[in-house]
């Protein structure tokens, strides 16, 4: 049923928009969502099900934008400088996506535990993959292994391990310009940052 998972995340989503998430129902995300109730709950089994959903889904759009962000033609700086960018961007629109990279999760937001352990919740077998949302270093590792696999293809060994770090530098002032926005624009920090660490 995944066009109705997704319906349903679609729906959440859209009701954290508009309230708190300690107001949303689950009868209002399944009627919004065009299903019943009882799906919602087969789906996710609670409430705190949905959410680790939400957030995990938030947290793997975050990363397909960072690979997009690194399979472009430009050259290697370029392509941190667009990771930085599309940190800032993301978590600038989307709430969830700042709180994943922050840990400043406002009481608004829903802030998931992680999954019960198997064997202790009527959740099907296949969502209890639902995951409570990556830590901030946890999100920036998975940049990191990201940056790997795109960045050091024909690189020797230490000029690899080099760019993954310069990767992280500029997703960490990335975040850095998102919580104290300065002067300076993100642009021209991280490239300054990326050249001067070459």
């Amino acid at each position: 049923m995944p066009a109705a998972r997704e319906s349903l995340l679609d729906s959440a989503l859209t009701a954290l928009t508009e309230r708190d998430w300690s107001a949303v129902r689950m009868v209002d995300v399944a009627s919004a969502a065009g299903v019943s109730r009882q799906t919602l709950y087969n789906e996710f089994g609670s409430k705190e099900g949905l959410a680790r959903a939400l957030v995990r889904r938030e947290a793997d759009r975050y990363l397909r934008g960072v690979e997009r962000a690194l399979a472009g033609p430009a050259t290697e700086r370029e392509r941190m400088v667009a990771v930085a960018e599309w940190t800032v961007a993301a978590a600038r629109s989307r709430p969830l996506v700042r709180a994943l990279l922050t840990g400043c999760w406002a009481g608004r937001l829903p802030a998931p535990g992680p999954a019960p352990r198997p064997g202790r919740s009527y959740v099907p077998a296949q969502r209890r993959a639902d995951t409570g949302p990556p830590a901030p270093g946890e999100l920036i590792a998975a940049v990191r292994h990201r940056a790997a696999l795109s960045l050091t293809a024909g690189h020797v060994e230490e000029e690899a391990a080099d760019l993954v770090y310069r990767c992280e530098v500029a997703v960490r002032l990335a975040l850095s310009h998102l919580l104290a926005p300065g002067d300076l624009t993100l642009d021209r920090l991280v490239r300054d940052a990326v050249v001067r660490a070459a």
